[in-house]
C-alpha cells in the first residue's frame, strides 16, 4: 500500500492532483478542500499522505487503482472513519470534502445535520445517519484545527454555502472568509446564501453599501 507521497505538484483539477516523484507521475484524489490548500503550489515539493482502493466490480475483471491524498495522517484517518458510514463510500465521501476536516467533525460532534446537508452530495437523511454513527468519536479530529476551521465550524448554513459559491467561482478560501465575516458584520439581518454574496462581491469592489 502506498501510504504517503513526496514529490512536484505539476498539475491540479478539480478532483485530482498529477504529483511527480521522479520519473513516474502519481494521480492523486482529493476532497475539495485539499484542493483549495494546494492552489498555490503548482512546481512546489508537497507531501500527501495517502489511502489506495480499487475502483469496480470485483470479478469483473476492471478494477481500477485509485489513490487518494490528504495533507496529514489525521485527516486520512477521519475519513477512513467517514465513508465508513453506511451509505457514503469513497467517491461520495471524496465529494464531501469540501470542506475543511475540523469543520465536519465539528458539526458531526454538535450534531449540527443542517451544517452537513451543506456538504455536496450529503441530504438531511445521510447527515442523521453520519451523525447516529460517528458522534462522540471525532473529539480529535474536531478540535485544535487552527482558527479558519475554528471560525468556519461556527458558521451558519447560509454563510458555509457562501464560501463554497466564493470558492467554486475562483476566490481563495481565506480571503472568501474575511468577506463573508465582513458582509456578515456590516448586514446582521442577512439570512440567506442569495442575499449574502452580492453584497460581498460589492464590498469588494470597494462599493459604498
Amino acid at each position: 500500500m502506498i501510504a504517503r507521497i513526496e514529490g512536484k505538484l505539476v498539475k491540479l483539477d478539480s478532483g485530482s492532483a498529477l504529483v511527480q516523484v521522479g520519473d513516474i507521475a502519481y494521480e492523486v484524489m482529493l476532497g475539495g478542500y485539499c484542493i483549495s490548500a494546494l492552489s498555490e503550489k503548482i512546481d512546489s515539493d508537497i507531501i500527501l499522505c495517502t489511502m489506495e482502493y480499487y475502483e469496480g466490480t470485483p470479478g469483473g475483471g476492471n478494477l481500477i487503482p485509485r489513490i487518494v491524498g490528504f495533507l496529514n495522517d489525521s485527516e486520512r484517518d477521519f475519513f477512513t472513519r467517514f465513508v465508513g458510514v453506511k451509505g457514503i463510500g469513497i467517491k461520495k465521501g471524496l465529494k464531501a470534502l469540501n470542506m475543511p476536516i475540523a469543520t465536519i467533525a465539528a458539526a458531526i460532534e454538535n450534531g449540527d445535520d443542517k451544517m452537513l446537508t451543506v456538504l455536496p452530495a450529503i441530504g438531511k437523511r445521510m447527515a442523521q445517519q453520519i451523525i447516529a454513527e460517528l458522534q462522540g468519536k471525532l473529539q480529535d479530529f474536531a478540535v485544535g484545527a487552527g482558527m479558519e476551521a475554528k471560525k468556519q465550524a461556527v458558521y451558519k448554513p447560509f454563510q458555509a454555502e457562501a464560501l463554497e459559491i466564493l470558492i467554486a467561482w475562483g476566490e481563495k478560501r481565506n480571503e472568501a472568509l474575511e468577506l463573508i465575516e465582513m458582509a456578515c458584520s456590516k448586514h446582521p439581518d442577512v439570512k440567506t446564501a442569495e442575499e449574502l454574496v452580492p453584497i460581498i462581491y460589492r464590498l469588494k469592489q470597494g462599493a459604498e453599501i
